[in-house]
């Protein structure tokens, strides 16, 4: 996680360090998803990043039970909230671009018979999935419902 916070601070993408490190971008990503890196990898990117050698050692996991402060985990489910809202935006791109190829493809080769509906419909709603687990529409069943149900069964005023 240390490792993706200076990289961000310098403004460069994984392909970027990892060609100032020598590294693999394979590398790169495993050691920002937090697995262990060789004393080798991490002399490499603290020279890159010319920082002393023991700030790079690995951090432990982060998770709610051990987080060190709250903006720390804060910012750990900001990163995975943007990994999610990234891998939907690449999603509905593809989406995007091959769901005409496939209607361009169906009215040339087959007027008689449409089934280019089928993989819009079925995409769509994969789509539709897609954008409601990463926005999780929070008006409906969110956190501020969850407090007032729970103030409510507690019997303490909202």
């Amino acid at each position: 996680m240390y490792v993706q916070k200076l990289r961000l601070k310098k403004g460069w993408s994984q392909q970027q360090l990892a060609d100032f490190s020598g590294l693999s971008v394979r590398t790169v990503q495993r050691i920002e998803a937090g697995q262990a890196a060789s004393t080798e990898t991490l002399k490499s990117l603290a020279a890159v990043f010319e920082v002393d050698f023991a700030t790079l050692n690995p951090e432990p996991s982060m998770n709610i039970a051990t987080a060190p402060n709250h903006a720390e985990h804060e910012e750990l489910e900001a990163f995975r909230h943007v990994r999610k809202l990234r891998g939907f935006y690449i999603h509905l791109m593809q989406y995007a671009l091959v769901i005409p190829i496939l209607w361009g493809i169906n009215l040339f080769t087959n007027t008689h018979y449409i089934w280019a509906i089928w993989p819009t419909l079925g995409w769509g709603i994969g789509i539709l999935a897609h954008a409601f687990g990463v926005f999780r529409p929070t008006a409906l069943l969110g956190p501020q419902w969850e407090r007032r149900e729970v103030e409510k069964r507690l019997g303490r005023p909202l």
